[in-house]
């Protein structure tokens, strides 16, 4: 009896699959499809919604050339069936060809944008098939085609295609010169407004197949506008939406904003992507932390000191739920806009001195550096999971970093006057609690591939900018 094994093939993606048959002189049994098992030896967890079957009832009935907008997991019930494959996807691997007896003891896994074609050669043929997606009309619109006797995939038909039975639809399909490759799945970035979001746009700029968008495009905490809010287009969902103001989630009106932005949206654009299978990459925060521990792990449990701490964590415990998700936790985040290097610039020209705490320790976090990370962890595609991700160097507190400041800008940095984090809120109300050490182990996205830059050489590239 065949043992279950998964192989790849020269087409990125498609996998040939031996099924174990158990039979006797009564008949067989099989495990067509069994999710633990397979992923087990190597199929993606791709979420089948729907199965069908397509009888064929002569031998040399011939279907295809399809790619259609979904992955499929094709065997047979009955008879025997020759299957062909073409990429279509765009990339270097468009064109590239494969071809496989399909029998009830071999299975097929397609990728989305792969042509898929079968030839009956032996009847009745029960050909069954499970899609991740469920068929639409609009989804049929999406489908790309070849013609099955192109000349540059030369696919071998058993049963030459003149003696075979084609519909007429599939003799006037396009010939591969003139087929237009499938484009990968989309990126999704909430939060187009924010420093993150404006960082991403620009990092890329030169991408077509990238949709920043902002509250006016879909505000995430009006439930009509998710649902209005077509996510099926999307592979890659990058939420750098986020309620950051820490004091002000401590108001009654701010906590409600924080959950419901932290939170609730954060639970909307996880079944969002669940359903349409798309990588979910949603950015933490030191704040998850109490700041006890010197330097803070990925696994470190989570313990937030105020209100938007805990929507933040909430939130991560609510995007980790997803197979494929990466959890991009930072601090002290810098770009373009409002922050802190900003406003300690603008007092420095202005001969303003200032007091600064300096008793929480930690690092910058650049936008451009975070986008930079997000690409890397998209392209270079590691494990699932949580990644710190910071500036490099020595951790400091915020009046060291103040200093440097008013130093790379040309003014005193005596005028920077270090105090505690008791004194400097002394008198004030409704403060929310600070982790003292907000310093995030930067092992893991370094093993990734990805080196962080050194936060002083940042702080004084962006001061140029």
């Amino acid at each position: 009896m065949t043992e279950l094994a998964v192989h790849p093939t020269p087409i990125p993606g498609l996998l040939v699959i031996d099924l174990p048959v158990h039979g006797d002189a009564r008949g067989w049994f099989k495990e067509n499809w069994q999710r633990q098992k397979m992923l087990a030896a190597g199929l993606p967890d791709f979420g089948p919604v729907q199965n069908n079957i397509s009888f064929n009832q002569a031998v040399g009935v011939t279907r295809g050339i399809h790619a259609e907008p979904w992955d499929k997991y094709i065997s047979v019930a009955t008879g025997r069936v020759f299957g062909a494959w073409v990429d279509l996807r765009e990339g270097l691997s468009f064109g590239a060809t494969y071809w496989h007896e399909i029998t009830p003891d071999v299975a097929i896994f397609v990728p989305r944008g792969v042509g898929n074609a079968f030839q009956t050669l032996e009847a009745p043929a029960a050909y069954t098939y499970l899609v991740n997606d469920h068929w639409t009309a609009a989804a049929q619109s999406q489908y790309t085609f070849l013609h099955l006797a192109d000349e540059t995939a030369a696919i071998p038909w058993p049963i030459p295609l003149p003696q075979a039975e084609l519909s007429a639809k599939d003799q006037h399909h396009p010939r591969l010169a003139d087929v237009v490759p499938v484009p990968p799945r989309r990126t999704l970035v909430t939060g187009g407004n924010g420093q993150l979001g404006r960082a991403l746009a620009a990092l890329w700029a030169g991408r077509a197949d990238v949709d920043i968008v902002d509250r006016t495009r879909l505000d995430l905490v009006d439930p009509s506008s998710l649902d209005a809010f077509d996510f099926s287009p999307y592979g890659v969902i990058i939420n750098a939406a986020a309620f950051t103001a820490v004091d002000a989630a401590e108001t009654v009106e701010g906590r409600r904003e924080a959950w419901a932005v932290n939170v609730t949206a954060v639970a909307r654009l996880v079944e969002a992507a669940r359903t349409h299978r798309a990588t979910l990459v949603h950015v933490s925060s030191d704040y998850v932390f109490d700041g006890t521990a010197e330097r803070h792990h990925e696994d470190e449990p989570p313990s937030p000191l105020g209100v938007y701490g805990q929507t933040k964590a909430a939130g991560d415990q609510l995007a980790g739920s997803l197979p494929e998700h990466y959890i991009v936790r930072t601090s002290w985040v810098i770009g373009e806009g409002s922050n802190f290097v900003a406003t300690m610039a603008s007092l420095a020209e202005r001969g303003i001195d200032t007091a600064v705490v300096d008793d929480q320790i930690g690092r910058l976090t650049f936008t451009t550096d975070l986008a930079a990370a997000i690409d890397h962890l998209l392209t270079a595609r590691p494990a699932a999971g949580t990644y710190n991700v910071t500036c490099e160097g020595e951790p400091v507190s915020w009046a060291r970093i103040a200093a440097e400041v008013y130093t790379l800008t040309g003014h005193d940095p005596a005028r920077v006057r270090p105090v505690t984090t008791a004194e400097y809120y002394t008198g004030k109300t409704g403060i929310a609690p600070r982790p003292a050490q907000s310093t995030l182990d930067l092992s893991k996205i370094r093993e990734a591939g990805c080196v962080p830059r050194d936060q002083f050489a940042a702080l004084g590239e962006h001061l140029k900018r």
